[in-house]
């Protein structure tokens, strides 16, 4: 857009000039060179500018630019009032930038009094004040009763459903597979029978009673765990991955005598 605007300014120059055609490799020359003398002009003043401690130019930095690059100031002033100058319209972008919608979260802060006002404005809070990553806790008595009744029936939903997967069901039609099943009513006497007596355990009893001796029981144990411990070895060929062998228990002769 600028080079067009360049382009516009350089073409009238030559029509006031006198010219009436020019080659297009001419213009784009002419137009490189008034770009380059503007882009100077702009850096020895903003370095005017700087040198004495300032962020924005003011006139004098420009004039003391055009003066190093040996610029007369008064025939920019005689060239601006001539008399058959023309002028160019200020250009209008054909198509219209679309206002893009950004999403904002909170509320930007201005910027303080010690902050100049040409550096960019603050982010949104949450970029650098804090995020919310959870929402507030409900505290409102009739939302806390609603979810506490929500939780109470879903909850009995889900004993009713395992209960009838896992135990008899009763059902109100012929039919054997029912859509309404019904928990069957079986009383039990005692109703504590079922938690005194847990089904989860197994008791082994003894083959050979009270009767038998403890030393003669001892004896049997440890037979039983050398057969273990020899079938195991034959099935383990790595002599590492095989059982601890222990001595056997020494057994007095005065025991196993009757008395």
């Amino acid at each position: 857009m600028q080079r067009k605007v360049l382009l516009s300014a350089v073409s009238s120059i030559l029509i006031e000039v006198g010219f009436e055609a020019a080659e297009q490799t001419a213009l784009e020359t002419l137009v490189e060179i008034i770009q380059s003398l503007i882009t100077e002009i702009g850096n020895s003043s903003r370095a005017y500018c700087e040198l004495t401690g300032r962020t924005e130019p003011l006139f004098a930095d420009v004039l003391l630019a055009l003066v190093n690059m040996g610029i007369k100031v008064s025939e920019i002033e005689q060239h601006a009032k001539r008399p058959s100058k023309t002028i160019i319209p200020t250009p209008v972008p054909s198509v219209q930038p679309k206002q893009l919608s950004i999403l904002q979260a909170g509320v930007k802060q201005s910027h303080p009094s010690h902050i100049p006002a040409h550096l960019p404005a603050f982010p949104d809070p949450h970029a650098y004040i804090r995020t919310p990553t959870h929402k507030q806790p409900v505290t409102e008595y009739e939302a806390i009763r609603e979810k506490s009744a929500l939780q109470k029936r879903d909850t009995e939903r889900a004993l009713n459903k395992f209960i009838t997967k896992t135990c008899e069901t009763d059902s109100l039609f012929l039919s054997q597979d029912s859509i309404f099943p019904l928990i069957a009513c079986k009383p039990q006497f005692p109703a504590y029978s079922v938690a005194l007596l847990p089904k989860d355990q197994v008791y082994e009893f003894d083959e050979d009673g009270p009767s038998r001796s403890p030393q003669r029981k001892k004896v049997k144990d440890t037979k039983e765990e050398e057969e273990t411990a020899k079938g195991e070895s034959e099935t383990i060929d790595n002599p590492y991955l095989r059982p601890v062998k222990l001595p056997p228990p020494k057994i007095k002769i005065k025991d196993l005598l009757p008395t």
